[in-house]
């Protein structure tokens, strides 16, 4: 037996396909001018910053959105 053939699809109009295709694609991301990206001070000098949790989970979101390791 046989394996039927596929369906081939032509594509007529390319302009509409591509503008469907960018359409499907894009993100749009809000960012809140007022979040605060790096924490208060804590400890003494010389010690690396630390991000906010607002930060930290803006980062996270994104990688997971873009499936990023």
């Amino acid at each position: 037996m046989s394996k039927p053939e596929p369906a081939r699809y032509r594509t007529t109009n390319w302009k509409s396909y591509n503008d469907a295709l960018k359409q499907r694609g894009s993100l749009l991301i809000w960012l809140d001018k007022d979040m605060v990206w790096l924490a208060p001070r804590a400890g003494r000098n010389g010690r690396p910053a630390v991000f906010s949790d607002a930060a930290i989970q803006f980062c996270l979101m994104v990688k997971v959105l873009f499936g990023l390791p």
